[in-house]
């Protein structure tokens, strides 16, 4: 008699050109995911590549901006826009879980 502990063995299908495709609610034409015409997977958005690659522009950022200037520029130019911008500091940390 089998054992109901069996493990299945899945095999993987082969792709199937309507894998490709994806139907729009509340339409009956199917359309083209975007980059399944070049070949591209979807990524979420926690993927490997994505943080490499947003790693490398800030390490090619830090070594070619003036970081310096930038903060310059981004200082308040007035006693109500610092005003505001630490309102609006205040109202993000309210949201956030760590600092409250």
């Amino acid at each position: 008699m089998p054992s109901d502990k069996t493990p299945r063995i899945l095999q993987q299908q082969p792709e199937r050109d309507s894998d490709l495709e994806q139907q729009q609610s509340g339409s009956s034409d199917l359309q083209r995911k975007p980059g399944a015409e070049s070949g591209q997977q979807d990524m979420g958005e926690g993927s490997y590549e994505a943080t490499r690659d947003y790693q490398k522009n800030i390490k090619d950022y830090l070594k070619k901006a003036d970081v310096d200037a930038d903060a310059e520029k981004a200082k308040p130019r007035s006693d109500q826009e610092a005003r505001d911008m630490e309102s609006a500091e205040r109202e993000g940390k309210s949201h956030s879980k760590g600092e409250r």
